[in-house]
């Protein structure tokens, strides 16, 4: 059995729960429980508060865990890292009132900054030349200018709409941050299987979330060009249609890629194109 650990409640927990069901596990989820078991898989999820997780991770309490770039680093146990799930992506950043005036961030020297992320501001403003005072509180990190505790801080922003309720603008970033997954340096070779074969699965729904499956028909002088377009796994898939010289076409193309391939395919001649998402895709 594998243990994994996860954020209790929010946008991070929320996000993980929905990936391992994607990887095809179940298990019954309650509020009211701090862990649970797959009923089709050897994991046991413990609901823990995201800051403890990469301890319990490297004290071996949990086996692995998926937790925030951003507190890992901030913890200093980046090393911990497996696997960089793309999911859950936010940024560490100053915000000022947004009255006052701010043009870099030099106007912070002997500034009161407010944070939770104390040692990653010191290395951003250190590699900065920047001397300001760092006042480390936990939560409502927003209010501190507004009650005269600090002259800025420097939080986690996801769509902006904190700063901008509470009168704050954002003005630097200072570190980009993703969902991680996080496992403990001394598994046994039985829970290094287990965990295997999850990133395994982690892996196929990964790259199905960044790629569409395309059917298109196309005149059969046309296909040596459209398969240029249509690179594929390895390469398209032909098939013959009913009606003389045109032939259907199957590929899959990244999603970054997407518009504009398929403008190049209608100028190529493709007809009839149909975009479908892939469940999983495994190499």
């Amino acid at each position: 059995m594998l243990r994994i650990a996860i954020q209790k409640s929010g946008r991070l927990s929320d996000d993980s729960l929905n990936l391992i069901r994607e990887c095809g596990i179940s298990f019954i989820n309650s509020s009211l429980k701090l862990k649970t078991e797959s009923t089709n898989f050897p994991l046991e999820i413990l609901f823990l508060r995201d800051d403890d997780i990469p301890g319990y991770v490297a004290d071996g309490v949990a086996d692995i865990g998926i937790v925030g770039q951003n507190v890992l680093v901030e913890e200093g146990m980046q090393d911990l890292t497996v696997e960089a799930l793309g999911f859950s992506k936010c940024r560490l950043s100053l915000a000022v009132p947004k009255g006052d005036s701010y043009s870099s961030v030099e106007d912070l020297n002997g500034k009161n900054i407010a944070t939770s992320y104390p040692n990653l501001l010191q290395a951003y403003l250190s590699e900065r030349g920047v001397q300001a005072n760092i006042h480390t509180i936990s939560g409502s990190v927003e209010i501190a200018p507004s009650i005269g505790l600090a002259d800025a801080i420097c939080d986690i922003v996801s769509s902006g709409s904190t700063l901008i309720s509470n009168g704050l603008r954002e003005v630097e970033q200072v570190f980009k941050s993703q969902a991680v997954l996080i496992a403990n340096k001394e598994l046994s070779e039985e829970k290094r299987e287990i965990l295997e074969k999850l990133l395994f699965r982690i892996n196929a729904v990964q790259r199905a979330q960044r790629a569409k499956y395309i059917l298109l028909n196309a005149p059969n002088d046309k296909i040596a060009e459209i398969s240029k377009l249509l690179p594929g796994v390895k390469s398209p898939t032909v098939l013959p249609l009913l009606e003389e010289g045109w032939s259907s076409l199957h590929s899959v193309v990244n999603e970054d890629d997407f518009w504009e391939i398929i403008e190049k395919l209608k100028a190529s001649g493709a007809q009839g194109i149909l975009v479908v998402p892939i469940e999983k895709m495994i190499i």
